[in-house]
């Protein structure tokens, strides 16, 4: 049914916006793309499994993937950003970064192998189900699709109406101008980092919860959707970014419906060459070229 559709849609949806939200948190920020970012997020489903291996509940869970993910995203920071923030070192960064996703990688088939891991969860939780506007919804559909909407809820509320917000703005507008300010950039941008990894990891969990399995390949499929989704969302919007995550769940769910399942994988590459076409800037861009907006 298409209502189905459009409910898978939206969940899926809602965790590609969570991923580019940081990608675009970080790119606003230094004008760098994280290319690590996408494994932090597979990285979450594995630190999940641990928690649950352990004897922990999905709160419990939740707090160690986050704990988890904030810690790689210090440690990319670190090693690849810190020491590369000028405009000419973009390529540097960027690299960089990319060899320490793949380092993620090797990490996570050493610690638990190539093949997907399942959380052991009984095959119950993802049968009960309950009925909404007419349409089954699976409980576990609706805490993540719930829990995604309150994540992307809490970000746009800490832009707008926090210090740390204001902050992050500040430094993405000028670093230069927020310093003489009196704004410390590099504890700014560590917090853009820390939160972007926050995001990427929960939302790494939450996939892995709706799929049963932690997957270490993962990261590269989601990962580039979700730069396909910040640039059709407008690069540094956050609303963008959240209304083409969206955007781009509900066109797969919608492609498959109608029988095309081989080319749902490529709908969010036709939609961005659509989109950027007719609007380079984005659904929401503006036009600047680096500037994080709630």
């Amino acid at each position: 049914m298409i209502a189905d559709q459009i409910v898978n849609g939206l969940v899926s949806g809602g965790l590609y916006a969570l991923i580019a939200l940081g990608y675009t948190l970080v790119f606003g920020v230094l004008d760098k793309l994280n290319f690590a970012h996408s494994e932090i997020f597979m990285f979450g489903g594995y630190a999940g499994l641990v928690a649950f291996a352990l004897g922990g509940d999905l709160i419990a869970a939740a707090l160690v993937v986050v704990i988890v993910s904030v810690l790689l995203g210090l440690f990319v920071e670190i090693l690849s950003f810190r020491k590369f923030k000028s405009h000419d070192a973009q390529l540097t960064a960027a690299l960089s970064s990319l060899l320490v996703g793949l380092l993620i990688i090797e990490a996570t088939h050493k610690l638990w192998g190539s093949e997907p891991r399942s959380f052991g969860v009984p095959t119950e939780i993802y049968t009960a189900s309950v009925r909404v506007l007419g349409v089954q919804i699976t409980y576990v559909k609706l805490v993540i699709f719930a829990t995604a909407a309150a994540l992307m809820a809490g970000l746009v509320y800490v832009v707008e109406r926090t210090r740390l917000g204001r902050r992050i703005q500040a430094v993405s507008e000028s670093p230069d101008h927020a310093r003489l300010a009196g704004i410390d950039v590099t504890r700014v941008t560590q917090a853009t980092f820390a939160i972007a990894s926050g995001l990427a990891g929960l939302s790494g969990l939450l996939l892995a919860l709706k799929t049963g399995v932690a997957v270490s390949e993962i990261g590269l499929t989601f990962g580039l959707k979700a730069l396909a989704v910040m640039a059709i969302g407008g690069m540094g919007d956050l609303r963008g970014a959240m209304v083409a995550g969206l955007l781009i769940g509900v066109a797969e769910g919608l492609t498959f419906e109608l029988g095309l399942g081989r080319l749902s994988e490529i709908t969010v590459w036709v939609v961005m060459i659509a989109v950027l076409l007719i609007r380079p800037s984005g659904l929401l861009g503006r036009g600047e070229a680096r500037s994080v907006r709630a």
